[in-house]
């Protein structure tokens, strides 16, 4: 799956990520999945968005924080605890999303300044971020 859409000035698409994502915060899972979605916005890094499925909520807790962004909706915010460890702004998600990313309604990104987001593709080597 692959989408273009024109989302006000910016072109973004979604493309279903061919491997494995797992994102761990202080060494622990906090999500796994083989059906992560990519978003990518010229000028912004590539986003993994996994499905609430393949998401261990137990670990997060929804923060009374929300962001309008324009041609998207509203996301909102989760904390995170594990091992002792706790952060802010640990995930976000768009619930209700205006059409142009309605491929991401229910689907949780990470903080990569937070997470440890590990994305192995399909027959390839691996990339992740170092945190």
């Amino acid at each position: 799956m692959e989408a273009i859409m024109q989302a006000g000035t910016e072109e973004l698409k979604i493309r279903t990520f061919d491997g494995t994502v797992n994102v761990t915060f202080s060494g622990a899972v906090i999500a796994s999945t083989t059906r992560a979605r990519v978003v990518c916005v010229e000028g912004e890094p590539d986003v993994f968005y996994i499905p609430f499925e393949d998401i261990y909520f137990e670990m997060l807790r929804a923060m009374d924080k929300t962001v309008h962004r324009p041609d998207w909706g509203v996301a909102q915010f989760w904390s995170v605890s594990a091992v002792g460890e706790a952060a802010d702004d640990f995930m976000w998600a768009y619930l209700a999303p205006e059409p142009v990313a309605a491929a991401v309604a229910n689907h949780g990104a990470f903080n990569p300044e937070i997470a440890r987001i590990s994305a192995v593709p399909a027959g390839h080597g691996i990339h992740s971020t170092d945190n």
